[in-house]
This record gives C-alpha cells, sequence and structure tokens, in this order.
C-alpha cells in the first residue's frame, strides 16, 4: 500500500523528506479536522504532516488515509519511496520489512518506537 505524505511546509519545508527515510504512521481520532486523520512522525523532527485524505491531495495510485485507517494499528511504518517538494509517496511496510527494519540497528525505526 502506497500513501501520500503532506508535509507542513512553515515547519521543516520539505527537509525531512527524504528517500527511504522511515515514517511512523500515528492514527489521531480526536483530530478535529478530520476523525480518520493519520499523522506523520520522523527522527529528529517529530509530527512532520499527515497523510492525504482528500482526492485534491492524493496522489494517484495512493490510498487515502480514509482507506488505510481501519487496515492499520499503533506503531505502522511507511519508507518514503518519492519526494516531491513537501509531498512524498511512501509504502507501507508489510511485516516481514518491518522485521526486516528491526534488524538493522541503526533504522530510524528503533528511535520512533522510544518515545512509547
Amino acid at each position: 500500500m502506497y500513501i501520500t505524505i503532506q508535509a507542513f511546509d512553515k515547519l521543516h519545508g520539505s527537509k525531512p523528506l527524504k528517500l527511504n527515510g522511515i515514517v511512523r504512521l500515528v492514527k489521531e481520532p480526536d483530530n478535529r479536522y478530520d476523525t480518520e486523520a493519520i499523522a506523520c512522525e520522523m527522527r529528529h523532527y517529530g509530527k512532520i504532516g499527515y497523510t492525504s485524505n482528500s482526492t485534491r491531495t492524493v496522489i494517484k495510485g495512493c490510498m487515502s488515509a480514509g482507506r488505510v485507517y481501519d487496515k492499520i494499528d499503533e506503531n505502522y511504518f511507511a519508507k518514503i519511496k518519492f519526494v516531491k517538494d513537501s509531498t512524498a509517496i511512501a509504502k507501507i511496510l508489510t511485516l516481514d520489512e518491518y522485521t526486516e527494519e528491526l534488524k538493522d540497528p541503526e533504522s530510524d525505526i528503533h528511535y520512533l518506537l522510544e518515545g512509547d
């Protein structure tokens, strides 16, 4: 599954969005604008933006936050595959890909899990 990430332009710009960067997906059911909101967090930056949930912002071939929301639970991660300006396309990691990332002691997953 692929998602579109819209980064906060004013906070960090496109700086956190790097190829193969690991993003933690965090559901925000109490979000006042969107009950299916999925925040995106990265090491060194914290919350960098959200998974797109609008037909205007979801890139063709990606799933909206609403379509992904019930398919993930807490501590889901994605890996950035494409970046343009403050928008990225990321692949949600499968269980096998997640397990493989955990084997790498330098993976950002370890640092993103520390906050739990």
